[in-house]
């Protein structure tokens, strides 16, 4: 995509916003031909090609401000006030009806194929052909050109589309805030993800939901709840997903149009411009520019998981389309931020070990395995491309551990892992229920004995002396590779050398995180209309390094209490609606 020159001053009003819309999907990949002409196109159906779906949003009843993302709209240019101004409002909970020139009326969703762990899935669409599944509720509303970045803002919870398998396209207020606080979190920790912008919610307008009885220990849910309807909207780059590039593949291996070919070329291409355009040359040949791209996303990919990893953060349903193909975090639905260590910690009851704590670099290798199962067709008439893209491909896992052991060296100080000290550490972490988050910060201090990290101690190991003594043991062997492998500067043997390390490491292992027993009374009393506990929440987990006020480490620095481990809802989740 060639560069733009737009640049913005600060938007204070709607039509402000207005003058930098740039619809680049829109004007230059191809709109399903079956489409309606006004975008009323809200019920269930086949699509069967072109890249997206003019659809109209459909606004909520009586909406209500609950909060913004303060450090979005800053970057942005954006004026505070415009998220509570009316026509900016209307806008961002559903209402497309009046928006000023030269924005657009008519919004857009997009298909996508299924692949669960590296196997391709028809059933979960209605018609089991792969035609009706995609954006069943998450409707694309502008693109924009703001400061040189191109930014796509997209409703999650704007109304049904011809994806929407016959759901009714709402996202509730429980959900909408998960996903508000954990994307103005993630990317405060540096964890690349989509954006968080504005969430409204209804006044009036409620949804039933499946849901847990209050202290349940139930792994399905057990009654239908009313719930209020709500809207979160969500920025980034552009959403093009892994499994739309595979949708375009598969309908290419297999010919099922005559057009199959060209859109899928065109579907990677635009995934180039929108996402890649300051690696890859554009006037490279399309080949070369397929085999870049794998590169690229294999490089973001993997640094992506392993920053999961180091923050403590699942996934929880790692499918390819929730897999974005910009190489960012990009679905808020059953994750979880991990409270006592367990590698097969899982927080949705439905996803099984293969998308669990430990599992997910295996779980991305899959995803990355589907984007180069869709890339092949491009490729076809070379074998020596094919040949490279399956180097590139069965490369993963030796990239994944790169970024691993360079992730976990980090975490611990160190300049070069040590296999033995890492592995008795895992060890020592599941023997002794250890709480994940607060290990390592305490560990970031260097301290001189065990009795720091035993305020991450779970149960009774605190006074369990053959647990207390293997881990002195294992502190001692740290504190010397510390003192004979590290540099002078961080080798913790002066004061200086101490304190230096310890800021490094307090760089990379944050001292808060989303844990969801902070979040479920924020989203109970936004239920009654108090919004208090989401706004302390925002201005905790954006700073998630800092040490913040004594008060606020007494509520938010605290291993999860026992009475909460295995209740449904807060240990796990069977969906996130």
């Amino acid at each position: 995509m060639e560069k733009t020159n737009k640049t913005s001053a600060r938007v204070e009003t709607l039509s402000d916003l207005a003058r930098l819309a740039d619809y680049s999907l829109m004007d230059r990949l191809s709109a399903d031909p079956e489409a309606t002409s006004d975008g009323v196109d809200h019920a269930p159906r086949q699509v069967f090609s072109g890249h997206f779906v003019p659809v109209n949003p459909t606004p909520i009843e009586d909406p209500v401000y609950i909060a913004h993302s303060e450090n979005f709209f800053r970057e942005l240019g954006f004026s505070d006030a415009l998220a509570t101004s009316e026509n900016f409002m209307k806008m961002f909970s559903g209402d497309s009806s009046q928006l000023p020139a030269p924005m657009r009326r008519h919004s857009w969703a997009t298909g996508y194929a299924l692949s669960i762990y590296g196997s391709e899935y028809y059933e979960q669409c209605p018609f089991r052909t792969g035609n009706g599944y995609g954006d069943g509720r998450a409707i694309s509303i502008l693109e924009a050109v703001i400061n040189g970045q191109r930014w796509e803002m997209q409703l999650k919870g704007g109304g049904r589309t011809p994806y929407c398998r016959g759901a009714d396209g709402r996202a509730v207020l429980r959900s909408s805030i998960r996903e508000f606080l954990a994307q103005e979190h993630m990317h405060a920790l540096g964890v690349p993800t989509s954006r968080s912008l504005t969430l409204y919610t209804s006044n009036t307008e409620t949804v039933k939901r499946p849901w847990f009885t209050n202290g349940s220990y139930s792994r399905d849910p057990e009654v239908m709840i009313d719930e209020a309807v709500a809207i979160t909207t969500r920025v980034a780059p552009s959403f093009l997903r892994v499994g739309q590039l595979e949708l375009f593949g598969r309908r290419a291996r297999k010919n099922e149009h005559p057009k199959a070919m060209e859109e899928l070329e065109q579907i990677v291409l635009h995934l180039i411009d929108r996402e890649y355009s300051d690696v890859i040359d554009a006037d490279l040949p399309i080949q070369e520019k397929v085999l870049l791209l794998a590169r690229e996303f294999r490089k973001r990919l993997t640094s992506l998981v392993a920053n999961w990893i180091r923050v403590g953060y699942c996934q929880g349903n790692f499918n390819s389309d929730n897999c974005a193909a910009g190489g960012f975090t990009l679905d808020y639905g059953p994750f979880g931020f991990i409270d006592m260590f367990d590698p097969r910690y899982q927080p949705w009851t439905g996803g099984g070990v293969h998308f669990s704590f430990l599992n997910q670099p295996q779980a991305a290798e899959r995803n990355f395995h589907m984007f180069c199962l869709a890339l092949k067709p491009l490729l076809e008439s070379s074998q020596d491309a094919l040949d490279q893209l399956d180097e590139i491909r069965e490369g993963f896992p030796q990239v994944m551990q790169g970024q691993m052991i360079k992730m976990w060296a980090s975490k611990l100080g160190l300049q070069t892992l040590n296999a033995s000290l890492f592995n008795r550490l895992v060890t020592l972490m599941i023997e002794t229920s250890v709480d994940y988050t607060i290990f390592f910060r305490e560990l970031s201090t260097v301290p001189e004995d065990i009795s720091p990290l035993t305020k991450s101690f779970y149960g009774d190991s605190v006074s369990d002396e053959k647990i207390l003594k293997s881990w002195s043991e294992w502190l001692e062997q740290w504190r010397s590779l510390i003192h004979t492998t590290n540099p002078a500067d961080i080798n913790a043997t002066s004061d200086e050398s101490r304190e230096k390390l310890s800021n490094k490491m307090k760089a990379v292992n944050p001292k808060y995180t989303l844990r969801e027993w902070f979040l479920v009374p924020a989203y109970q009393q936004a239920a009654n209309g108090d919004y208090t506990l989401i706004k302390e929440l925002q201005e905790v987990m954006t700073n998630p390094y800092a040490e913040q006020s004594k008060e606020i480490e007494e509520r938010y620095y605290r291993a999860k209490p026992s009475e909460l481990f295995d209740i449904a809802g807060i240990s796990h989740v069977s969906c996130s609606s």
